[in-house]
């Protein structure tokens, strides 16, 4: 069975659109949680659009609290501004249970690509270290290339998490797909031989996440946006019991 975290930032997102307490970011999460699944994962902005640096403190009690997993994702290279206390400093404070490094500038619109591992990365590699002696399991956003996953497990990481954007854009075209699924599929493949956990995320929904988990082998789907539209069709319950069903 892969494990189902799921991403939040969108609930804070329209709480954030009107300045007040609705929707109830915890109340929610406490909802999915109880609905089956195995994580909440949240992507902190420094420049606060969504997930705020109280959200994540909130969420790592109410995690401990229910027994379930943090995902903390954000660039660990993000300093200290005067509302966001710096990436790694909030993983110092909360101490999830995993942390994903992604490559994101600080006004990107989502993430779209992969760290390039092949360079010099001396500042990613410290970083990685820090959360590995904090206890927390590291996680680094890649693409499904053989190269970046061997740097991976050289810098130290315990787990990647495969950029699924490119199978997600091009499920509908039968004759593009099978040969991008197949490049996930050696990925996974690759990583296990050299005992380095696998992730995967990035516009996976109720159509696409089925051919992906039967066939590349995965232990943890993040996935936000697509659920959180579907729980206005489902219900919030309903649509997590909808993924958690192809995540079985």
């Amino acid at each position: 069975m892969t494990n189902l975290s799921v991403n939040v930032n969108k609930v804070a997102w329209l709480r954030n659109a009107r300045e007040g307490t609705t929707p109830d970011l915890i109340d929610l999460s406490s909802k999915i949680i109880l609905a089956g699944a195995a994580g909440i994962t949240v992507h902190p902005r420094p420049d606060l659009r969504h997930i705020r640096p109280a959200d994540v403190k909130d969420l790592r009690l109410l995690t401990k609290d229910l027994s379930v997993e943090l995902n903390v994702e954000g660039n660990p290279l993000s300093g200290k501004s005067d509302s966001y206390p710096g990436f790694m400093e909030l993983l110092r404070e909360t101490l999830p249970d995993q942390c994903t490094f992604v490559p994101d500038a600080e006004h990107q619109l989502t993430s779209d690509h992969g760290w390039n591992l092949l360079n010099k990365n001396s500042n990613l590699k410290e970083c990685i270290d820090e959360a590995n002696q904090l206890g927390i399991r590291v996680s680094l956003f890649v693409d499904p290339d053989k190269k970046h996953l061997e740097s991976a497990k050289e810098l130290g990481a315990s787990r990647v998490e495969l950029y699924t954007g490119p199978y997600a854009d091009n499920f509908s075209n039968k004759d593009s797909v099978g040969k991008i699924l197949n490049s996930y599929i050696t990925a996974s493949d690759y990583c296990r031989s050299i005992n380095l956990g696998v992730n995967a995320g990035h516009d996976l929904n109720l159509k696409n996440l089925i051919l992906f988990l039967q066939s590349v082998e995965v232990d943890e789907v993040s996935i936000g946006q697509a659920l959180i539209a579907d729980s206005l069709i489902y219900g919030l319950e309903d649509t997590v019991s909808r993924y958690l069903n192809i995540c079985k």
